[in-house]
């Protein structure tokens, strides 16, 4: 069994790992829309019928796939994000860190499953 109170014990190999990995990847592709949407929003300055046209994309199937994906990245950051908090300030929760760390992953999928069902309907009722 590891411990703990080594340094970097607690985010190398297993869950730890994979959910400071997800963390950073969900991190990262949230960023990357909120620059699309800044790009997006500002082409407002350019006349409603260029925005228009870049608004109609987005009722395309693919993109709405993509918000169903940034939807899910939004909610397992948040949630990665309050279990990292807990540990943060409270070192003892450290030791069951393993246990949060399926919680969150519990959480999320409890969460997911009716968003992806209504989002993935539309999503699906665009390919066909």
């Amino acid at each position: 069994m590891r411990r703990i109170d080594e340094l970097g014990t607690l985010y190398r190999g297993r869950e730890g790992q994979w959910s400071w990995v997800a963390h950073r990847v969900t991190g990262v592709g949230i960023l990357l829309f909120l620059f699309a949407h800044i790009v997006d929003t500002a082409l407002v300055g350019w006349g409603p019928e260029i925005y228009n046209r870049v608004i109609e994309v987005y009722h395309h199937s693919v993109i709405e796939l993509l918000e169903l994906g940034l939807v899910a990245a939004v909610l397992f950051h948040a949630l990665n994000g309050i279990r990292v908090m807990i540990i943060d300030f409270w070192p003892a929760a450290a030791v069951h860190h393993r246990r949060l760390t399926w919680a969150t992953l519990a959480l999320f999928v409890a969460a997911m499953a009716p968003i992806a069902f209504f989002m993935g309907r539309r999503v699906v009722d665009g390919l066909f």
